[in-house]
């Protein structure tokens, strides 16, 4: 048997090749050694093989060459459910539970089963066979996500102010060195968990076990503010939120440097009643006058990077709760603070202005007309 350098190549590949499968492998090994110039026995001595696959596999080369290696196309088992049947198992699966009349949520594959052999759309059908259908079109009717709508009326003027403090410009300048833009919130009821048995350390395929069973040692506010430019955050721990907390961490920011003296600093917060309104800006701006306080649209309160660093402490420091009293709460979140500004780097935040429009566009495309006002107004 002779072999072109074209078809040795692909054969050595295929017959030496790490991810090549078993059988092709087996099937080039027994070419190759054909083209050597070896017999039928030895080959199936070497590779182990029965005789009669050798033969068939260097006839079917001889006849076929490279294309003859391949599996040749099978009948296979007649297919048990039309194509229509699956089409209407998919559509069944689309519109909410709630709409065919049955009192559920939400669609699980055993309930889709159920429903397709009610409606007669086949006999018998298996819920695996339901979930196999419906991954080829990465259907998942069990799944559901929240959201909402924009009320916000200048919902992008407001947003963009803030989109733009986050890369350095207000009112289309660009800030100076003596500008900062803080990020500040309240992370409420932070409670004190106290177990009734002590928690046991993770150790070879295990994980650490944290008793169910607590006794409440009371809860704390944490109120935070964020530099998003030099990566620096400064918190305090209070009974509650409130309009009189919140001005005590403006007061133990304002007073240190460098914004003490700065020529301008940009709080950035959401609305809820602790800086909520034109009171709240004139509440800041009477207190400190270089302070300026803006507001992320309502209900957008993802906008404001504080929450990225809430979301930190969330994991590493309060879960899993277990704190013997509101002080080991409180010292633990002090310690936080100093280990995270030691090493902290500013967010890399990816959302910009291109992409709230592509946002405000798809909301438009589920209600026409609803947002025109807010996509179209000019920045605050």
């Amino acid at each position: 048997m002779e072999l072109t350098g074209s078809e040795r190549h692909r054969l050595k590949k295929m017959a030496y090749g790490h991810r090549t499968l078993h059988q092709a492998r087996q099937r080039a090994t027994i070419v190759l050694l054909a083209a050597r110039g070896r017999g039928n026995a030895r080959i199936a001595a070497d590779t182990h093989l029965h005789m009669d696959s050798v033969r068939r596999w260097r006839g079917r080369f001889a006849a076929g060459r490279m294309a003859a290696l391949a599996d040749r196309k099978r009948s296979g088992r007649p297919p048990t459910f039309t194509a229509l049947q699956v089409a209407e198992v998919k559509a069944l699966a689309c519109p909410l539970s709630t709409e065919s009349g049955t009192p559920l949520s939400r669609w699980s594959c055993p309930e889709l089963a159920r429903e397709a052999v009610t409606r007669d759309i086949t006999e018998m059908i298996s819920a695996s066979t339901v979930r196999r259908w419906l991954r080829s079109d990465a259907l998942k009717p069990w799944q559901h996500r929240a959201w909402i709508f924009i009320r916000d009326p200048n919902f992008r003027g407001t947003a963009q102010r803030v989109l733009d403090l986050y890369v350095g410009n207000f009112e289309d300048t660009p800030l100076g060195e003596d500008e900062y833009v803080i990020s500040a919130d309240e992370k409420t009821s932070i409670q004190a968990r106290c177990r009734c048995h002590p928690t046991l350390t993770p150790g070879q395929a295990r994980a650490m076990r944290v008793n169910h069973t607590y006794g409440r040692g009371g809860a704390l506010a944490y109120l935070a503010a964020y530099d998003i430019h030099r990566a620096e955050v400064f918190g305090r721990c209070e009974q509650t939120t409130g309009i009189v907390p919140f001005m005590k961490l403006v007061e133990q920011m304002m007073t240190s440097e460098p914004y003490a003296s700065a020529k301008r600093v940009f709080w950035i917060v959401d609305n809820s009643s602790s800086h909520r309104g034109k009171r709240a800006i004139d509440r800041l701006a009477n207190r400190f006058p270089n302070a300026v306080m803006v507001h992320t649209p309502v209900h957008a309160s993802w906008l404001n990077q504080i929450e990225i660093f809430f979301s930190i402490v969330q994991r590493k420091v309060v879960s899993p709760n277990d704190f013997t009293n509101l002080d080991e709460v409180r010292n633990r979140l002090r310690a936080f603070e100093d280990r995270y500004n030691a090493t902290a780097q500013p967010f890399h935040w990816r959302f910009t202005t291109s992409d709230l429009d592509d946002l405000l566009a798809r909301l438009d495309r589920h209600q026409p007309g609803r947002h025109e006002e807010s996509s179209t107004a000019p920045a605050a």
